[in-house]
């Protein structure tokens, strides 16, 4: 339920309703509620041009492996750390589409995309992503994320937080 309810007059349109924008973010950011990643939860959402869910994804290992038998390490050797194994929200939602062609869509996330997931994206077809957190910025893996995006002309957009809250009770 929305935080603040207005009354309207009656037989008026309610005017507080959410955005695209923040109904887009706000499914990314439930998706990535799914995730068992102790210290990153991140989702993804992607939207065609009229506005219409095409797949969602979260970051996870992938079907099939056990997340209780997969290291959630950080540090340490590589195959005892998650780096190994995790898939990110943006390739699983690109995998987990089954519609056909991705040409042409939009791309909500919630962490601006690493280096690989850019490489799958601009395959995809996706033509904007439009990302919340950049707390990454300046390390190598996204810095060669935005010299392809750039290059390839997706589109990145940094999402613009309203401060709407909103409490779901499940």
């Amino acid at each position: 339920m929305a935080e603040h309810v207005k009354m309207q007059p009656a037989g008026a349109k309610r005017t507080d309703y959410i955005s695209w924008d923040e109904y887009f973010m706000g499914v990314a950011y439930l998706s990535g509620m799914r995730s068992k990643d102790p210290n990153t939860q991140v989702g993804a959402c992607i939207v065609s041009g009229n506005n219409k869910i095409l797949s969602m994804g979260y970051n996870g290992f992938p079907s099939g492996c056990s997340d209780d038998e997969f290291p959630w390490a950080r540090e340490g050797e590589t195959l005892e750390t998650k780096y190994a194994y995790v898939t990110h929200s943006e390739l699983n939602a690109i995998l987990n589409y089954r519609g056909g062609s991705l040409e042409g869509t939009k791309l909500y996330v919630s962490l601006f995309p690493c280096n690989e997931c850019a490489k799958a994206i601009i395959q995809a077809g996706i033509r904007t992503v439009v990302y919340d957190s950049d707390k990454y910025s300046g390390t190598p893996a996204i810095i060669a994320s935005k010299r392809m995006f750039e290059a390839a002309g997706v589109e990145c957009i940094a999402y613009q937080r309203t401060g709407r809250r909103v409490e779901i009770a499940l």
